[in-house]
This record gives structure tokens, C-alpha cells and sequence, in this order.
């Protein structure tokens, strides 16, 4: 790593060519990433309720789980199949039939989807892409047909691609909200940590880089393979959390290299990158091994939101450990320009914090008392996690205006409560009967509509049955598991409340086997990156306290509805299925971040010394202030997120805030320095055998 920063420095035309290709080159595919990313691919890979909505595409005009359905209400109580109604219903029609995208227009039909009062209509928009053009149709559309509202006629489209459309335009407004909240925050807190302006920006434009850098590539990666707008999202919010985390551990760490007399600029990037840069280095590892475990749920979205913060820390890795360096040797002295007052005499001083130091001393006279504090508090925090409900997300995650909720509003007014969670089951014409009979038996079916055969010859039919109850209702789960089982075996069962209920299945299923293979992954990094089996252990079963105690905030925020208030959202009566194995992931990846600074100072305390006190009071001297600052801006910026926008993103800000918030102040300064305090020297043992078999990595520089 002392060499990486040499070759850097010593070829710094090279390094800017190659940073300005990359910026300027995907830069330029950069603002094309809200329109050309999608909301779609929330779907279980493989399940029936996929393999249905295909077969209803292909064989049933477009009638599948994307279909786009346009409501036509009048609101003065007249029939809307009359007069001005009638006017707008031709007008719809006319629009969906020039729509290349859009496949069968299916005109409403009495008793099925024209109301008894005959005051509202649906027209069906067969879908003739797949589900991510058709949110993009959705978007297109939506506008000029709820343009034709007026003289007591009210046009509002809704469904499944709706629903994501409208949640991407709710999110791109939240996101540029929390953003421009965000930043100014984040630049107040690097300029208290830094005390200098310049040094306080770097961060900053490391992390622009990485941004710019890999919403380029995820405009080029869709143009191949689907990416899910929550790439953006979260790639958005870890570039900048990380980026700043390893801008503010080598920026540190150079000023005081750089302080020492008779050092040089090249010297004390050496010295950096040997110390701070190889912790960066497994620090960012360790996260992209965290999330690369997200792989292994089997749905389009979550691969390619692990995919797209994964790419976004690899690009927020190779500038810090590339760029950074250089423009380090190259401000040299410079960096601490803009001092502020109170820091100008402190501006080149050494980068241990006295003030940590001090509290290192406190934590070894008083172990156990501190720790018992703090874990009377996390306990307590994560005690409510034992009640903890999840489902996916339903209407109540998109604003009360929006058109897919209003639209979903009318059709359950007029048609039952059930009504926009139709179900869709597609058999052979040879079982049609015995389904239908099936259907009209269940107690959890309301209505179902005579089969329908394909045109196309294929020997399908499809039989649309409506729900007692609401698609968020957890009782729908035992209808379609009753239907499951009564249904002719060559049936298949599908619709969008069953594709989620499918989802949540697999996600429930994926849960324990993505927690385990993280939990695994993170130790053997850590182990190899500290070459001590015990500490190592240690420092990878903490970071569980501080995502339970998320999870126990969460449910009583979210769950049960605490803060609504505060934080402007109507609860669903439970969390979101993707949050606990996602943003576990995301919770661990960060904590092993702050691990791995902590653990790597001391360790090289240790590898000086030979003394577990030196080891853990020095750990806390020269990164304590690091992960005080990197975690104040952490929370900062999580926390803008629950702010603004729709509930989803509400609940990453607030679950991901609280983890860092617990794990960096509680955890990381207080419970893994009385670990190091109560194991000694025993922290730091290696066996023999394990000495042979790990690579040597050491963290003091000489």
C-alpha cells in the first residue's frame, strides 16, 4: 500500500487522466439515471405467481399483474358510461390504442369492472412489454390522462406499474430534498472535525467522484440488465457515508505524517496508505463481502441494489486510495488552509485526541460499569425486536394524492375491498371448471369472473377471482395458501398481491442463510486483516446488538406507529419484508467499517508496544475522533432521509441512523475498548497453526 502511494504521487498526470476519463466519460450518462432506472423487479424469481403474469401477458392480450388499469369516475353520481363520461372513456381508449407498448385495450364490462351504480369504470391497458417498460409506459401516460379530469368526470390510472411510477417521481423529490439537506450539514460537521476548510472539502469531492463515477455505470450496466432506482438510492447514501469515513481516516492520518520533522509529502503518503490505506482497504472489502451476500436472494431488485452500492464503494475505494494520495502530496501544507480561528494553532497537530485518550483511560480504570451501561441500553432497545412484523409495502407507502392511490381508493369503493388485489389463476381449458368451482367455494372469495379462454389457441384459461379483504391484509396470505392446495395441480395462481406475498416468502426463507453467510464472511475478513481469533469474534458479535436495538427502534416508529408525527407518514402496522435482510447487510457493512479503524489503530498500538493498555487507550486517542466525526456525519445524512419523501425511504434513514448512531458511540467506544480492556493480551493470540495458514498483514509502518 506504501508503494501504491509513492507510484501515485510519482505518476499524478497518469492518475488525473485516468479520473478525468472516468468522471467526464460516465458524467456524461450521469443525469440520465432517474428516467433510464426503474422501479421494478420486486418479484420472487422462479415462483408461480411469475410464471402466471408471463403466461398472461403472452397469451392473454397484456391482462397480467402490469397491466395498467384507468379509472373513470363521476363524481356528480350520473352513469360515466352517459354524456361527458362517455366522452372521456373514448378518449382513454384512444390514448391506450396508440400506445405501441400497450397490447389489448379491455373496455369495461358490467359486473366486473364497471361499478353497480354505474359511476365508475375501469379500462384495462394490457401490458405488451415487460415490467419495467411498463412502469416507464405508466409514467409516460399517467399525466395526460388524468389530464382529461373535469365537468364532474375524475381519470386516475392505478396498478402495479403505477404504483412504481408514482413511487419513483415520490423518491427522486425525497432524495434531491435529503440531499440538499444533507451536504451543508455534512460539510459543518468535516469542518468542525478538520478545523480547515480545505481539508474539510476533500472529503466531499472524493465522494462527488465516486458519485458522478457510478451513476454512469448504472445507466450503461441497465442498457444490459435491469437496474432497480434503489440502486441510485442507495448507492447515493453509501457513497457519501463511506466516502467521507475513508477521506477523514487518511486525511488524518497525513497531517500528522506530515507533521513529524523532517518528513516529506511523499514520505507521509507512504506512511499513510501503509497504515490508514490498508485499513480502508479491507474496511471497504469487508463491506462489499457484506453486501455481495444480499446475492443470494433470488429477486431482480435486491441483486441490483447490492450491485449498485457495491459499485459505488468500489468506485469510492479506488479514489481514495488513488486520487486522494495525490491530492494530498499536492496540497501538502496547503491542506490546512481556511483554518478556522480556534484551530489555526492546532491546524498541523498530532492527530491523537487528548480528550480520547482520556476517556481510553476511564474505560480501563471502569470496564464493567460502562459496559453495563451501555448494554442496558441496547438491550432495551432491541427487547420490542421480538414482535417484530413484516409485509410488503402496501398503497399507504405512496402520498394520498398520488394517482395510483386514489385510483386503488375508487376501485375498492365500487368494486370491494379486494377488488385491486385481483387474483389470477391460469390453467389448462381441460381444469377451467374445476377451478372455477374451487374458487366459488372458498370463503376467502369474494367474486370470481367465468374463464376466460386464450384467442391465440395456446389451451389456457383465465379465471379472475377478487379477495374478501384488503392486499395488505394478512389474511389474504391464507386464502391463496388454501388455494394452493385445493386448486387442480397444473393451476397457477398469480396477481400482484400474490407476487408479494411470493416475495416476502422468499425473502423470509433468504433471511437466516444471508444473516449467516454475512456474519461468516465478516469474521474470516476480520480475521485476516487482524490475524487474532478472539477479538476478531468478538468485534463481529457486537455489531448484532447494534442491529437488533435498529430493528426494536423501528418496530415502534414504524410498526406501531410512534413519531408519525414527527416524521410525516401513516403506518402500515408492520415493516417493510426487504428492510431485515437488506439492511442487515447494510448495518453489518457499516459497523465492520468502524471495526476495522478501531481494531487496525490498536492493533498497531499493539504491534508497537506489546502492551494491551497502549493497545486500547492509543486505539481510542487516534481514531476515536475519526469515528466520532465519520459517524456524526453517518447519522446526519441517514437521518435527512427519514425526513422527506415516502415511507420506504423513511424507514432506511431511521433504522440505518439508529444503527450507526448505537454502534458507533456505544459499541465501537465503548463496548469493543472494555473487550480489548477485558481480554488483554489474550485479544491479540494467535495460534501457530493459524500464523501458517493467514497472510502476514501488519499495521505499524517502518
Amino acid at each position: 500500500m506504501g508503494r501504491l502511494g509513492v507510484w501515485v504521487t510519482s505518476h499524478g498526470r497518469l492518475v488525473t487522466l485516468v479520473w478525468v476519463v472516468l468522471i467526464v466519460g460516465l458524467g456524461i450518462f450521469a443525469p440520465k439515471v432517474e428516467q433510464n432506472l426503474s422501479g421494478a423487479g420486486w418479484q420472487a424469481s422462479g415462483s408461480d405467481s411469475v410464471a402466471a403474469r408471463e403466461l398472461a401477458r403472452e397469451h392473454f392480450g397484456g391482462n397480467a399483474s402490469s397491466a395498467i388499469q384507468v379509472v373513470v369516475h363521476a363524481t356528480d353520481g350520473t352513469p360515466v358510461t352517459e354524456g361527458r363520461g362517455a366522452e372521456v372513456l373514448e378518449e382513454v381508449t384512444r390514448m391506450l390504442e396508440a400506445e405501441p407498448r400497450i397490447a389489448d385495450v379491455i373496455q369495461p364490462a358490467p359486473g366486473a369492472t364497471l361499478s353497480q351504480d354505474g359511476t365508475t369504470a375501469v379500462v384495462l391497458a394490457g401490458a405488451g412489454v415487460d415490467t419495467n417498460e411498463m412502469v416507464r409506459v405508466a409514467t409516460d401516460l399517467k399525466g395526460p390522462l388524468q389530464e382529461l379530469s373535469g365537468d364532474g368526470v375524475q381519470v386516475n390510472p392505478t396498478g402495479s406499474s403505477l404504483l412504481w411510477s408514482d413511487f419513483n417521481e415520490a423518491n427522486l423529490d425525497a432524495m434531491l430534498t435529503s440531499e440538499m439537506m444533507s451536504w451543508p450539514v455534512t460539510l459543518a460537521i468535516l469542518v468542525l472535525a478538520f478545523g480547515a476548510l480545505v481539508a474539510a472539502g476533500l472529503p466531499l469531492l472524493l465522494t462527488l467522484a465516486g458519485l458522478v463515477a457510478s451513476a454512469g455505470s448504472l445507466v450503461l450496466i441497465n442498457e444490459l440488465v435491469p437496474v432497480s432506482i434503489w440502486a441510485m438510492n442507495f448507492a447515493m447514501m453509501f457513497a457519501l457515508a463511506l466516502g467521507i469515513d475513508y477521506a477523514l481516516f487518511l486525511v488524518v492520518r497525513y497531517r500528522t505524517a506530515r507533521a513529524r520533522a523532517g518528513s516529506t509529502a511523499r514520505q507521509a503518503v507512504a506512511e499513510t496508505m501503509d497504515t490508514a490505506g490498508k485499513a480502508v482497504l479491507l474496511s471497504g472489502l469487508t463491506v462489499l463481502v457484506s453486501l455481495s451476500a444480499v446475492m443470494l436472494v433470488p429477486s431482480p431488485s435486491f441483486r441490483s441494489m447490492a450491485g449498485g452500492i457495491m459499485l459505488s464503494v468500489v468506485f469510492v475505494l479506488a479514489a481514495t486510495l488513488t486520487l486522494l494520495p495525490l491530492v494530498l502530496a499536492k496540497l501538502d501544507h496547503r491542506i490546512n488552509k481556511l483554518a478556522l480561528p480556534w484551530a489555526k494553532t492546532n491546524a498541523t497537530r498530532e492527530h491523537g485526541s487528548a480528550r480520547f485518550a482520556a476517556w481510553g483511560e476511564r474505560l480501563w480504570k471502569r470496564p464493567m460499569a460502562f459496559a453495563l451501561g451501555a448494554l442496558v441500553v441496547l438491550v432495551a432497545l432491541a427487547a420490542p425486536i421480538v414482535g417484530l412484523k413484516t409485509a410488503m409495502p402496501s398503497i399507504k407507502v405512496l402520498p394520498e394524492d398520488a394517482s395510483a392511490r386514489v385510483g386503488y381508493d375508487l376501485v375498492q369503493d365500487a368494486f370491494g375491498d379486494g377488488a385491486p388485489g385481483a387474483l389470477q389463476i391460469l390453467v389448462p381449458i381441460a381444469d377451467a371448471d374445476a377451478a372455477d368451482s374451487t374458487l366459488r367455494a372458498d370463503a376467502g372469495i369474494a367474486a370470481a369472473m367465468p374463464a376466460t379462454e386464450a384467442a391465440d389457441g395456446s389451451g389456457y384459461a383465465l379465471i379472475e377471482a377478487v379477495p374478501t379483504v384488503d392486499p395488505s391484509d394478512p389474511a389474504l396470505a391464507d386464502t391463496v395458501d388454501r388455494l394452493r392446495s385445493d386448486l387442480p395441480e397444473t393451476a397457477l395462481l398469480g396477481g400482484a398481491a400474490v407476487e408479494n406475498l411470493d416475495l416476502k416468502t422468499q425473502l423470509d426463507q433468504s433471511t437466516p442463510l444471508v444473516i449467516g453467510v454475512v456474519l461468516v464472511l465478516g469474521f474470516l475478513l476480520l480475521l485476516i486483516a487482524l490475524q487474532a481469533p478472539l477479538i476478531s469474534l468478538l468485534g463481529t458479535l457486537a455489531s448484532l446488538l447494534s442491529t437488533a436495538a435498529a430493528f426494536g427502534v423501528a418496530l415502534l416508529v414504524f410498526q406501531d406507529g410512534h413519531g408519525a408525527g414527527l416524521f410525516g407518514f401513516e403506518s402500515q402496522g408492520f415493516l417493510d419484508a426487504w428492510a431485515p435482510v437488506f439492511f442487515f447487510a447494510m448495518i453489518f457493512a457499516i459497523a465492520m467499517d468502524y471495526t476495522v479503524f478501531l481494531l487496525a489503530s490498536a492493533k498497531e498500538h499493539y504491534e508497537r508496544t506489546g502492551d494491551p493498555k497502549q493497545a486500547m487507550v492509543g486505539a481510542l486517542a487516534h481514531s476515536g475522533r475519526v469515528i466520532f466525526a465519520a459517524g456524526a456525519v453517518m447519522v446526519a445524512v441517514f437521518f435527512t432521509f427519514a425526513l422527506s419523501g415516502p415511507l420506504p425511504p423513511k424507514e432506511m434513514g431511521v433504522i440505518l441512523g439508529v444503527a450507526v448512531l448505537l454502534d458507533a458511540f456505544l459499541i465501537r467506544l465503548v463496548l469493543l475498548p472494555v473487550m480489548l480492556r477485558l481480554t488483554g493480551r489474550a485479544a491479540w493470540y494467535t495460534p501457530a497453526w493459524l500464523k501458517k495458514v493467514l497472510p502476514t498483514i501488519t499495521f505499524s509502518h517502518g
